[in-house]
């Protein structure tokens, strides 16, 4: 997406610069682009421990989670160092990044179990600390989140490792009861691409087959997640059972239980997430963007989006690394769903101003602490947590025009 000057200068003035701001000859976004590429083939890391292959960090060396490969960190950042070639930066990166991508891919393959169970998290040391293989605890636990492979789970087994870690509708909750909207959302997507993958290596059956899967998906996310009231999409709590015959066994059962799951009412950034995969329809998106991404008391913040409504009880911006906080701090993968959301509905003013936001806040974390970090204040964009992350932050290159210089 390459944003035009007024989309632009429109974004920067939402975003809360003065009218008569300029662009310096050396705009922060291109300052975040040198800092990327003087620090892009640290994160490409040799093979080493049980890890056989070179792989992916999500994190600079000797940083939290440098020696770890974590499911679909290792996803997004190879999605953006794959496109650091867009950019020019280095004619060589691109050959090591398809190496390491694969290498990633791999090791993941490697300590798969043998009904198809791949690994949340491998360490230099360990290939399963969450145990997500482990025969005797297959049917309890999580396993990676589906960036990878097509995996036939719609719900979460547990609360262990599911990306937005303490999310209130699904972090504490009993198990296989949430049908989490991050989950069916990947999901979405992983068919999506498989099935553009089958059609690619002309399986059309296949491609057939798959592509159904998602139809089936899409129109259920809308049968039962999309709340008429609150015009948001909520996850679902899937534990309904009709008891009766049990509890009350001399009794006949009256009517029926209709409903097979009730909404967790609880305002999350996975609201917006339909919009990311493309299942909302134009007129639930512009809902979601009138009533919730425009909304200061709720979503909107001077950092970007707050990962969980400022309405919400829960909301909390203490800082946490287990699980990491996911109740109102601003996360750069956060605003980069909205933001692909925003631009693929066509709101071009509210995508200009998000990117600006998250340009303003990683440029102004780099130039006070010279590295990035992996959550923020949302108000006043501290840095809350883990500093050298770099993983999704990347995500910012695909937010912005580097191909030449901006000029207002």
């Amino acid at each position: 997406m390459t944003i035009s000057r007024r989309e632009m200068v429109a974004g920067l003035a939402a975003a809360g610069f003065s009218s008569g701001w300029r662009l310096e000859a050396e705009p922060p976004a291109q300052k975040l682009l040198d800092y990327f590429a003087a620090n892009a083939r640290q994160l490409l890391r040799p093979a080493g421990g049980i890890l056989k292959y070179p792989s992916i960090s999500s994190s600079l060396p000797a940083k939290q989670y440098s020696s770890d490969l974590w499911d679909w960190d290792t996803y997004w950042t190879a999605l953006v160092c794959f496109g650091l070639r867009v950019y020019r930066i280095d004619a060589g990166l691109h050959g090591e990044v398809v190496d390491h991508a694969r290498g990633s891919l791999l090791n993941f393959l490697d300590h798969q179990s043998d009904e198809g169970r791949i690994p949340i998290l491998i360490s230099l040391n360990n290939p399963d600390f969450f145990e997500s293989v482990k025969k005797d605890r297959a049917i309890h636990t999580n396993q990676a989140k589906l960036v990878m492979a097509q995996l036939a789970l719609l719900v979460w087994g547990d609360d262990v490792a599911i990306g937005d870690d303490n999310d209130p509708t699904t972090f504490g909750r009993p198990f296989f009861s949430s049908a989490n909207l991050l989950l069916n959302s990947l999901y979405y997507q992983d068919l999506m691409a498989a099935a553009e993958l089958a059609r690619r290596l002309k399986l059309g059956p296949d491609s057939d087959r798959i592509q159904a899967t998602a139809d089936t998906l899409r129109a259920r996310i809308q049968e039962h997640c999309w709340d008429t009231r609150d015009r948001f999409f909520y996850s679902q709590d899937v534990q309904v059972v009709d008891r009766r015959t049990e509890l009350i066994p001399t009794v006949p059962p009256g009517m029926a239980t209709a409903w097979k799951s009730l909404p967790l009412r609880i305002q999350m950034f996975t609201g917006f997430l339909p919009m990311w995969c493309g299942v909302a329809t134009k007129a639930q998106a512009l809902d979601l963007v009138r009533l919730h991404y425009r909304n200061d008391a709720t979503f909107r913040s001077a950092s970007g989006v707050r990962s969980l409504s400022k309405q919400e009880t829960m909301h909390s911006l203490d800082f946490s690394s287990n699980p990491s906080n996911w109740l109102g701090p601003t996360w750069i993968i956060v605003n980069y769903f909205v933001w692909r959301g925003l631009r693929d509905y066509g709101f071009k003013i509210e995508a200009a101003e998000l990117a600006a936001k998250t340009v303003r806040r990683l440029s102004a974390d780099l130039a006070a602490n010279g590295s990035l970090n992996e959550y923020y204040h949302p108000d006043t964009g501290k840095p809350l947590s883990h500093q050298g992350f770099m993983d999704w932050n990347l995500l910012v290159l695909e937010m912005v025009d580097f191909h030449g210089p901006l000029e207002l």
